[in-house]
């Protein structure tokens, strides 16, 4: 079993909205990101699959190419960092 999240730092009403209001929200609490507060988001490994089933017309949607893992709301990103818990 995976025991690693990757978190961001996205805003509060954006962290908000990516926990509650988005796709992926609707989901079963392990496929969906969780809001950490302090404007920050998490995601399990069981939620970036679900996140990477977006399409890039969809706020809260993934990209992991050479600039690393990003998700997206409009046309900011924020950078997914790896933590181990």
């Amino acid at each position: 079993m995976r025991t690693s999240s990757w978190v961001a730092d996205v805003g509060a009403e954006n962290a908000t909205w990516l926990a509650t209001e988005s796709r992926t929200a609707r989901l079963a609490r392990e496929y969906r990101p969780v809001d950490l507060g302090d404007g920050r988001i998490s995601y399990s490994y069981r939620a970036l699959g679900s996140a990477r089933e977006l399409g890039e017309e969809e706020d809260g949607y993934l990209t992991d190419d050479a600039e690393g893992l990003r998700v997206w709301i409009g046309d900011d990103a924020f950078e997914l960092e790896e933590i181990e818990v």
